[in-house]
């Protein structure tokens, strides 16, 4: 039909019905084009015929699930005053809950004349870009519940869809790379052996890829280049591969319940800071055409710029209420009816900024706070934005908010290669870097301690190259950090000496021993535990090919194995994971010593050489208690630290009467001898740049 009814303002987007679709979209212009595409491209444009404020909307009888859509948005167009509505250009719609096809950049796809900025472009976009769908997102779930791990118990995995199935043996040729790849028993398999609880999935909202990257024949693969906030991204999906668009929405649900069934939760890497249409010169694909000024922040004096706090070209406008809804109706989408567990927010303070500064009493953590669904999930922020006064931000988020803990990564890495000075905050960060987050009632599950993450050196390159390989990427290895804090042990990159290829492995179990036993939510990047390298490249957001897909031909298993017990153990003993901070009296359950067995004194820890200590973990003095108030008692165990290049000799201190001690962990010799019935004044050797860790029994009195 060429007419729509009045229909709704209210829900936003494209609401199938049973009688046919009502739209809903907010825009600064004169009127709004609806434009549906039937199976040859050809297009239809039908009015929206309501207005009320700046939502557009209309009922399309006879119109339902996988119809192809567009909006035009007829003036106006005012770089100036921030507007840049331009009916050439077919705009995606900004709640699309599945998007088909790609952008083909090109001057099609700019708002304005290629020789003025001033002037709206009238080349036709749509032939350059995908199209939303009409979508219906009911889908049936199992009745098996839901996991819920608390977040003192959580594990979090770090892995991108594609990469960890793009090459798995035992997942189908067809599903390799997609969400049912993912769901696929090899794949969870792994998961589940391992011990972890939860997986943070990079970005899955769609993507577009920069022009750049188009040009040199490169794609943004990590995906941090949003446009659709609640679509699955369609190259993910096996079912859109295989000719079924808008299939990706219920692959994406299958694979969330499959996960579900396996004790597994899942949270997403969210990126609401910004989107992938850019600076001033960047495509016109969906907000900048509907209302430029709702979605962005722009500058000031002169609105035809953007404000940058992202690195991208432009900043999302958590200041104005149209942005704020998108992002909330989006994380109540995902979690509803994609049942996903929480989220990881991409350069948080962005979506904190009122006025250019951080504001922890911002609007979006009010918002947040007030939802009754929103705020039950599991929020971790990435605390820092760019090129802003304040834009290192740990440890200022809200108390119901973790962190991403950049601290905790920089001082475990610089212990580990042998830095000076790093004892004292090698131990806070241990315990959970109070000093950090013991404030406002905040818990030590404020801190999501990390060592390698996607952005950087995998732990397999943090142990064999001291600088970063990325001439891959074609930017000269220009592009990446230079502050890695890695050491490649005596050769960089590749090598066969037997003994280095030793030290890189003590020193990869040393890390993964110290992150799986602090206190607070360790994550784990997906495929250190095999051993996963990116050959130095320590920034390959731009490769999707085997440098960053995991190679299954070529794992460690001795490594994989040590992973797996590591996390059992973690799983097993809630000592390791404290729920709240130890002060007063109750922080003598945390007792320091020196490798001669006595306890640690000012002196000792302001020696800038110390590299060297002991820590008691007592599992009986006041105990976290369980859900029905049953302390969680524990075993003692010692901890036997030495980051020095030559083997030392620990005295066990004394602690309880009696106490003797098992060998539980060694870092340099996983598979050597158990020591077993230690006492107190007994030697312990610990060899170089390890951890020991021991087991107490106590002595039982009747």
């Amino acid at each position: 039909m060429s007419t729509a009814l009045p229909g709704s303002p209210s829900p936003l987007g494209a609401t199938p019905g049973p009688d046919g679709t009502n739209f809903a979209v907010a825009s600064a212009a004169d009127g709004v084009l609806l434009c549906l595409f039937d199976a040859d491209g050809n297009e239809t444009r039908i009015p929206l015929p309501e207005r009320d404020g700046e939502v557009w909307h209309g009922f399309v009888p006879g119109v339902g699930p996988g119809q192809a859509y567009g909006y035009r948005a007829t003036g106006p167009y005012d770089p100036r005053r921030g507007l840049r509505c331009n009916p050439a250009k077919l705009l995606l719609d900004p709640y699309a809950r599945a998007i088909h096809g790609e952008v083909r950049p090109g001057p099609e796809v700019l708002g304005y004349a290629a020789d003025d900025p001033e002037v709206p472009s009238e080349l036709d976009s749509a032939g350059q870009v995908p199209r939303s769908l009409v979508t219906d997102t009911a889908f049936g779930w199992t009745d098996r519940p839901r996991p819920s791990h608390a977040l003192t118990d959580t594990i979090v995995y770090e892995v991108h869809v594609k990469g960890f199935t793009a090459a798995h043996p035992g997942v189908p040729p067809e599903l390799r790379g997609t969400y049912a790849g993912l769901a696929h028993d090899a794949a969870v398999g792994h998961l589940a052996d391992l011990g972890v609880t939860t997986v943070e999935l990079l970005p899955v909202h769609q993507s577009v890829p920069e022009a750049a990257l188009v040009d040199r024949g490169q794609t943004n693969y990590w995906g941090y280049n949003t446009i659709g906030f609640f679509a699955p991204h369609a190259a993910y999906s096996a079912a859109v591969r295989a000719g079924r668009p808008g299939g990706q929405v219920a692959e994406f649900q299958a694979m969330v319940d499959t996960l579900h069934g396996a004790g597994l939760e899942v949270i997403l890497d969210v990126v609401f800071n910004h989107t992938a249409e850019g600076n001033q010169l960047g495509p016109t694909l969906c907000h900048r055409g509907l209302h430029n000024p709702a979605y962005y922040r722009l500058e000031p004096g002169d609105q035809r710029y953007y404000v940058d706090t992202t690195g991208t070209g432009n900043s999302l406008n958590a200041d104005n209420p149209f942005s704020l809804r998108l992002i909330m109706d989006s994380l109540r989408y995902w979690l509803t009816e994609m049942r996903v567990d929480g989220f990881r927010f991409d350069l948080a303070p962005t979506l904190a900024r009122e006025d250019g500064g951080f504001d922890r009493m911002a609007s979006f953590f009010d918002l947040v706070a007030q939802d009754p669904v929103v705020s039950t999930a599991k929020l971790i922020a990435e605390p820092w934005d760019v090129g802003q006064g304040d834009s290192y931000d740990l440890g200022q988020f809200p108390a119901q908010w973790s962190e991403w803990n950049g601290r905790y990564r920089d001082v475990m890495r610089d212990f580990w290669r042998g830095a000076d000075g790093s004892i004292g905050e090698f131990a806070s960060r241990l315990c959970g870097s109070p000093d950090l987050y013991r404030w406002d009632s905040r818990r030590p599950t404020a801190s999501i301690n990390l060592i390698t993450v996607h952005d950087g050196f995998t732990l397999a390159d943090l142990v064999s190259y001291d600088g970063k390989h990325n001439e891959a990427n074609g930017e000269d290895n220009r592009d990446g950090n230079d502050d890695n804090r890695s050491w490649n042990c005596g050769v960089e990159g590749p090598t066969t000496d037997p003994d280095i290829v030793a030290l890189r492995a003590r020193q990869s179990r040393a890390m993964l021993t110290t992150l799986l036993l602090s206190f607070g939510v360790p994550m784990l990047l997906g495929g250190d535990e095999l051993g996963r390298t990116q050959r130095g490249n320590n920034n390959a957001y731009c490769q999707d090919n085997e440098i960053s897909w995991f190679d299954w031909s070529a794992t460690e298993a001795e490594l994989t194995a040590f992973t797996k017990k590591l996390i059992a153990l973690r799983r097993a003993h809630p000592v390791f994971r404290r729920r709240r901070y130890l002060t007063g009296v109750e922080a003598a359950e945390l007792r320091w010593f020196t490798p001669v067995g006595t306890e640690m004194t000012a002196a000792d820890w302001n020696f800038p050489g110390a590299r060297s200590l002991a820590l008691y973990l007592d599992g009986a003095d006041d105990p976290d208690r369980a859900a029905d108030g049953t302390p969680l008692l524990d075993d003692d165990f010692l901890l036997l630290v030495n980051g020095w290049w030559e083997p030392l000799d620990f005295v066990i201190p004394s602690t309880e009467p009696g106490e003797t001690w098992d060998l539980e962990v060694d870092t340099y010799a996983p598979d050597g001898d158990p020591a077993t019935d230690l006492a107190a004044g007994k030697h312990v050797t610990v060899r170089p740049r390890s951890i020991t860790l021991l087991h107490g029994h106590r002595v039982t009195t009747h």
